[in-house]
C-alpha cells in the first residue's frame, strides 16, 4: 500500500511537470504546487506522502522514518518518476531537458536546486514531522498546504535557473525522458538535491531539539534564543531570497511567489519564534503590551 501510494503520488507529480513543461501554460509553478498538495494529503495517511527521494532522506536522518525502508521509497519513487516523464513526453512528441536555463552556469542551478530542496525538506520536517507542530493526537490540516506552497515560492524563484526539480525522481525522470538531449544532469541535480536535504536535516535538530529528548522536557519545553534566532534567520532568508530571485529573473509573479515563501515558513516556524520574520511585526508584537515577546 505504501509503494502503491508514492508510486502514484510521484507519476502524477511528474506528469504535470512535464505536461506544464511542454505545454507553456500559465501558473507552472502553481498547477505544480497544487498537484503535489492533493496527492501528500491523499497519500499522506499510508504512505507519509514523501513523493520524493530527497524528502525520504531527510525524514531518515531526522529519525522519522526507518532507513531499512528508504531503498524501497527510493526504487518506487524513481520508478514512477521515469515512467510519467517517458509518458508525458510521448504526448507532446517533445522531452524537457534537465540543463541550466538562459545564462546561468550549471553552479547556479546546482546551487538554487540545494537551497529550495532545503527549504522544502525543512518545510516537511517542521510542517509534518515535529511532534509540537504536527502532534499525532493532534494533528494540524495546513501540512500538505505548506509543502506544496514551497514549489509555488521556488519554481517561480529558480524555474528559470535550474528547471525547479527539488526531487530527484523529477530530475532523474526528466533526464532519461530527455535522453535524445544528453543524459547526465538529473543525476547532478539529485546529488545536490540530497545535500540540501542533509542540511535541511542537520538544522532541523536545532530548531526542534524537544522532538529528540524525554517526554517530560518534551512537555515543558520553551524554545531557547539562539532556536528563536535561527527560525528567525530562516524565514527572512528564504522569503528576501525569493523576493531577490523573482525581481531578478522578470517574474510577473513576484508578489504571489514571495507570499507563498512566507506563508509555508510561518506554518513551518510559527511555534518556534513566533515567525515575524519581519521587524515591524517584531515592533508591533512589542508595542501590543499582550506580552507576545519578551523585552
Amino acid at each position: 500500500q505504501k509503494c502503491a501510494c508514492e508510486f502514484l503520488g510521484v507519476f502524477v507529480l511528474v506528469f504535470t511537470v512535464v505536461c506544464q513543461s511542454l505545454s507553456g501554460a500559465a501558473f507552472g509553478a502553481t498547477s505544480i504546487a497544487c498537484s503535489l498538495m492533493v496527492m501528500i494529503y491523499a497519500t499522506g495517511p499510508i504512505s507519509g506522502g514523501h513523493l520524493n527521494p530527497a524528502v525520504s532522506f531527510a525524514l531518515a536522518l531526522s529519525e522519522k522514518m526507518k532507513w531499512s525502508e528508504v531503498p524501497v521509497y527510493w526504487i518506487t519513487q524513481l520508478m514512477a518518476g521515469i515512467l510519467a516523464g517517458f509518458m508525458a513526453c510521448s504526448l507532446f512528441t517533445d522531452t524537457v531537458d534537465v540543463a541550466p536555463k538562459d545564462t546561468y552556469s550549471g553552479w547556479h542551478a546546482y546551487l538554487a536546486e540545494t537551497l529550495y530542496t532545503f527549504m522544502l525538506c525543512f518545510v516537511v520536517l517542521n510542517a509534518a514531522g515535529s511532534k509540537r507542530n504536527n502532534s499525532p493526537t493532534d494533528g494540524n490540516n495546513f501540512f500538505a498546504l505548506a509543502i506544496g506552497f514551497v514549489i509555488i515560492a521556488g519554481g517561480n524563484a529558480v524555474g528559470r535557473v535550474s528547471g525547479a526539480a527539488f526531487n530527484p525522481a523529477v530530475a532523474i525522470g526528466l533526464d532519461l525522458s530527455s535522453h535524445q538531449k544528453g543524459v547526465g544532469n538529473g543525476f547532478l541535480w539529485t546529488l545536490f538535491e540530497l545535500v540540501g536535504a542533509g542540511i535541511a536535516a542537520a538544522i532541523y535538530r536545532d530548531v526542534r531539539p524537544e522532538d529528540y529528548g524525554n517526554q517530560t522536557d518534551f512537555d515543558t519545553y520553551k524554545p531557547a534564543w539562539h532556536t528563536k534566532l535561527v527560525s528567525e534567520f530562516l524565514g527572512v532568508f528564504f522569503l528576501v531570497l525569493t523576493v531577490g530571485l523573482n525581481l531578478c529573473n522578470g517574474s510577473a509573479v513576484t508578489a504571489w511567489s514571495a507570499a507563498a515563501a512566507l506563508m509555508c515558513m510561518i506554518y513551518s516556524l510559527g511555534d518556534v519564534s513566533g515567525a515575524h520574520f519581519n521587524p515591524a511585526v517584531t515592533l508591533a508584537c512589542m508595542a501590543s503590551g499582550r506580552d507576545l515577546i519578551n523585552t
